[in-house]
């Protein structure tokens, strides 16, 4: 078997380690990808990825950070392995010349969290995945162990903790144990933020399984001293993909690829591979589009226990006595805590109101988890922008960009003042954003942004004839609409006017912790409950592919809650 060590940039530019197998086998562009445990490295993957049933697959792996050879220290943010995930995989298709589609994921322990959380967030496209005694809730044997974390890095941010596992309880060979306590790069330890951030994640991606449709198998450990298997039956169970296998290894303990029988295990995997490989993937969009109606309705329509009521309406009745301190609660009052309006001064983030005390309420209100995600989605829109201008003017384009509902679109001031040459058009439905939005262009002696009032959801708003821009945008804006058919006019009509291998940049809303408490505290532009119908990204992704747009990259802020993805426009098929 050939082995090749080099590195890779992932998202930040940050090199990170990796391998590559290949046997004698061809293996026909069918691609594997092994993500190592916590506290291991690639290099422990050596036998597995030499195993003959993997002989018709060329087979990569990467060392994490702070694992192995990867010299970049270990990251304290659990998304970040994630995006990591997610470069690499990018990396490999283009390495490689494939798709997403060739392409098979084996993930072991904290890798199989990574994994599952990369195919929820970002909806790929891959054959399968692979679980593996998934670390969707490790087992901390402390009381309040997690809320104590918790606490105590809020004292010390780079707080690092010493792993309790022995080999002894990872794997009844011992053989195996040896190898592992003799492994010099085997890490020791792990950062206190990146375990707590990890079960948060874990938490949220194992409630909104039913979202994820890809081939799933999960295989549990039934002595399992690490982490809690039934947790990986509650994944599974809600999993809506139309092929998935859930299989018990009895006796096993957590080091699933490593133990005395792991023959079995790896059987299990090679079998589910090859019908993964033999069948065309039927991916369940109204499955999905189910999920989150309902989920909608129950919302809009369903009772609440009577405490929550009582706490919605002590939230509803403080807004609506003190709100009008806070110059957040009182724009969102008066225009709606969805409106362009708002949302500029969400972008400001600069609290304000009556007195000290409105202040400190609009500082709290401008905290909110939700806010926070809408000033990172405006962050990662920007770096979308600004790399897309870059390619256009690579090629010797003249950029023409149009953001079809933008509000006031103060980033795309910013955007503006940078790249005089680039030409913006902004279009609104509110007058009073377009106002706004005029105001700080001539304040700034801006003379390539103008503004125009317009229905994004209107067809006769499309002309053939006019603006035809080579990057489009949509920020905010669909998460604010339920009904698939309206927004299908916005797409038809983006479709009608985008240069041929235009960019698209649209952002997402897959996940949200507060629907219910937005639904039942504040208001939106028409006046009325604010009820979202969350859309995940895989349903978004589909819906623009079918009209010709081909996805290529994608952003996410660490709670999961907005993302940016761009694509470029390939034509209707």
């Amino acid at each position: 078997m050939k082995t090749t060590e080099s590195t890779f940039k992932s998202f930040d530019n940050t090199a990170l380690f990796y391998r590559e197998w290949e046997h004698e086998v061809e293996s026909n562009g069918r691609i594997l990808i092994i993500l190592h445990r916590g506290h291991e490295h690639s290099g422990r993957l050596e036998s597995i990825a030499a195993n003959p049933e993997f002989a018709g697959y060329k087979i990569f792996s990467y060392d994490n950070r702070g694992h192995g050879h990867t010299e970049a220290e270990a990251s304290y943010e659990f998304m970040e392995l994630v995006r990591d995930l997610d470069a690499f995989v990018s990396f490999v298709c283009e390495k490689e010349g494939i798709k997403q589609e060739d392409i098979f994921i084996i993930a072991n322990s904290v890798a199989g969290v990574i994994a599952s959380t990369w195919v929820h967030d970002y909806a790929p496209k891959v054959k399968g995945v692979a679980l593996i005694a998934p670390a969707f809730k490790i087992k901390l044997y402390f009381p309040f162990a997690k809320l104590f974390l918790k606490l105590a890095i809020m004292f010390k941010p780079e707080l690092n903790i010493k792993s309790y596992v022995k080999s002894k309880f990872l794997t009844h060979n011992i053989e195996e144990q040896r190898s592992y306590d003799e492994d010099t790069l085997i890490m020791p330890h792990i950062p206190a933020r990146q375990l707590t951030t990890l079960l948060d994640t874990a938490q949220r991606v194992v409630k909104d399984a039913e979202t994820i449709v890809l081939p799933m198998l999960v295989l549990s450990a039934t002595k399992d001293y690490v982490v809690e298997s039934a947790v990986q039956g509650d994944f599974y169970a809600k999993l809506s993909s139309s092929f998935k296998r859930f299989v018990k290894l009895d006796g096993f303990y957590h080091g699933v690829l490593y133990e005395s029988g792991c023959q079995k295990a790896i059987a299990e995997i090679a079998s589910f591979m090859e019908v993964c490989y033999s069948r065309e993937n039927t991916f369940m969009l109204e499955e999905v589009i189910r999920v989150t109606q309902k989920e909608k309705d129950i919302i809009a329509f369903g009772t609440l226990p009577v405490w929550k009521e009582a706490l919605y309406a002590t939230q509803r009745f403080l807004m609506k006595t003190l709100g009008f301190m806070s110059d957040g609660i009182k724009i969102g009052q008066k225009y709606g805590f969805d409106s362009g309006v708002t949302l500029d001064h969400v972008y400001k983030n600069k609290p304000s109101g009556v007195t000290w005390l409105g202040k400190m309420i609009d500082k709290n209100y401008l905290e909110s988890i939700g806010w926070k995600g809408i000033r990172q989605r405006k962050l990662h829109m920007i770096a979308a922008i600004k790399a897309k201008i870059a390619l256009l003017q690579e090629k010797d384009e003249k950029v023409r960009i149009l953001d079809i509902a933008g509000g006031p679109a103060r980033y795309l001031i910013e955007i503006a003042e940078a790249y005089p040459e680039v030409e913006i058009q902004v279009r609104d439905y509110q007058q009073q954003n377009i106002e706004e939005g005029r105001a700080l262009a001539k304040e700034r002696k801006l003379s390539n942004i103008t503004y125009a009032q317009s229905d994004a959801f209107c067809v006769d708003n499309y002309d053939l004839k006019g603006y035809r821009p080579n990057i489009v945008i949509i920020s905010g804006v669909f998460e604010l609409f339920e009904d698939n058919d309206l927004i299908g006019v916005a797409m038809d009509g983006i479709t009608s006017i985008i240069q041929e291998e235009g960019y698209l940049l649209y952002t997402g809303q897959p996940w949200h912790p507060q629907l219910e408490q937005i639904a039942n505290v504040l208001g939106n532009h028409r006046q009325e409950k604010w009820i979202m119908r969350r859309r995940s990204q895989y349903e978004l992704d589909t819906l623009f592919g079918i009209r010709g747009f081909v996805k290529e990259q994608m952003a996410i802020d660490n709670q999961g809650i907005f993302t940016v993805s761009s694509a470029q426009y390939k034509g209707k098929n």
